[in-house]
């Protein structure tokens, strides 16, 4: 680190948890988040604040005036801009010496195998069940460690699979792929705007805590945020023995 490095995380650096090798650590990674929208808002921004050195953001959407309540990329002005062009704009703004790779596309089949592959972390900030379970399939074939989040009306949940470990489920073993899953998207539902804020939020500091090696991460618990009581649960996750996607490690489907 030069000297501009070291003062800039010299808060990180204070915590012996994570000190200057765990902060070296969280610079020289590279994270992919898919998502530039409510959740993937506050966990790039984290990221970017936090020294991750490069960040691939992803997402083919553009602004809309209606993302503007909860997705704190974007300003007024980013309106009809890609978010992943808007989204970079705002991160090297907090962070100029981040790299950032706009990814304005929905990352899908060998595209989105490349980039589990090179990432150190993946992040799922996406909005759908099909997009997820691409994901789950690509980090299961690469053992790479996903960091998982969700939010709609007032509820929230966030997990860790980080497939690097034999015993861990993946999320499909939580969540089995189905054709008949109604999906549930805040256009029509509704979204608390600070719930996507905690649960982004919290996917950076898992993140964080799995590149910098410190704490016990959310892998195999499934946190759960009733935001309207302010009540927070956690639930043990096993591994499905009979997993399609995750019983022979690296396989995938």
């Amino acid at each position: 680190m030069n000297d501009d490095q070291l003062l800039r995380f010299s808060r990180h650096i204070l915590l012996p948890e994570v000190g200057v090798e765990g902060q070296e650590a969280i610079l020289a990674a590279r994270v992919l988040v898919v998502g530039a929208g409510g959740l993937g808002s506050p966990a790039a921004m984290y990221l970017a604040a936090a020294g991750v050195g490069t960040l691939v953001l992803c997402d083919g959407d553009t602004v809309d005036l209606t993302n503007l309540q909860r997705q704190i990329l974007h300003g007024a002005d980013g309106v009809g801009r890609l978010k992943v062009e808007s989204g970079r704009d705002t991160l090297l703004r907090l962070n100029p010496q981040l790299q950032v790779e706009a990814l304005a596309q929905r990352l899908e089949s060998a595209a989105l195998d490349q980039q589990v592959a090179l990432a150190d972390v993946v992040l799922d900030c996406s909005d759908n069940f099909t997009t997820r379970h691409a994901i789950n399939r690509a980090c299961v074939r690469h053992r790479k460690p996903l960091v998982s989040g969700a939010a709609i009306r007032f509820d929230g949940q966030v997990s860790v699979f980080d497939l690097r470990q034999p015993d861990s489920p993946c999320y499909h073993c939580l969540f089995p792929e189905a054709e008949d899953v109604d999906e549930v998207r805040c256009a029509v539902m509704g979204v608390f705007a600070p719930l996507t804020g905690i649960i982004g939020a919290t996917q950076a500091a898992e993140a964080l805590k799995l590149l910098a090696g410190c704490g016990t991460s959310l892998d195999g618990r499934l946190l759960l945020l009733n935001g309207l009581d302010m009540e927070w649960r956690s639930i043990a996750v096993g591994r499905d023995a009979d997993c399609l996607v995750c019983r022979e490690r690296g396989a995938g489907t």
